[in-house]
């Protein structure tokens, strides 16, 4: 649900500070605004609490060297598409959205073949989807943070539900996909999957 907000000019201040810096101290802002350091807590809680000052910590996965994967999908059961990726490791982020396509995924890979292995063996042969655009993003205006879990909990079973599991399938024999870290059926370096 959308709550309507009603930021003062110190607010858009306060926003916009932590939007050019995320690290910026209380004091500084303080200072900035000319007011006492507890209302710029009393603020910053405030905004918070309203959602209009989020934290986000992770990874840029361009700067680290992966590779970014967007994918729209045209789809007659999105949720259940989105509902299939919450746990996948590679799923970067899911957006429900209006036009041809009704859906719009990010996915993350040490490699472009493992990308095109979740888009051709989750995502076209899925009853569901009706369409699919992939596309790699080659660079980024602003910094893509991705929350991520490098070292995760080996689970039983694939978070995606893929039937076969990873070793059974032609193109995690064939190197041409990474597998998937939840399991412990992977091939990178990147994620860690610990018992």
């Amino acid at each position: 649900p959308s709550v309507t907000m009603n930021l003062d000019e110190k607010d858009r201040r306060i926003i916009s500070m932590f939007a050019e810096e995320p690290g910026v101290s209380q004091e500084t802002v303080a200072r900035e605004l000319g007011i006492s350091q507890p209302s710029v807590a009393v603020r910053i809680r405030k905004l918070r609490e309203l959602g209009a000052l989020e934290s986000l910590n992770g990874i840029n996965p361009l700067r680290m060297g992966l590779y970014l994967a967007k994918v729209d999908i045209s789809s007659n059961r999105p949720a259940e598409i989105l509902d299939m990726f919450k746990d996948c490791p590679y799923f970067a982020h899911g957006f429900t959205i209006s036009g041809r396509n009704n859906l719009c995924l990010f996915f993350a890979s040490e490699n472009i073949s493992t990308l095109e292995a979740i888009v051709n063996g989750h995502i076209r042969s899925n009853q569901w989807v009706t369409a699919v655009d992939f596309n790699i993003v080659i660079a980024s205006e602003r910094p893509f943070i991705l929350p991520t879990r490098l070292v995760m909990q080996k689970v039983d079973g694939s978070p995606c539900g893929h039937p076969i599991g990873c070793r059974n399938c032609k193109a995690f024999k064939d190197m041409k996909c990474m597998g998937c870290p939840a399991t412990g059926q992977y091939q990178g370096h990147f994620f860690v999957t610990v018992e």
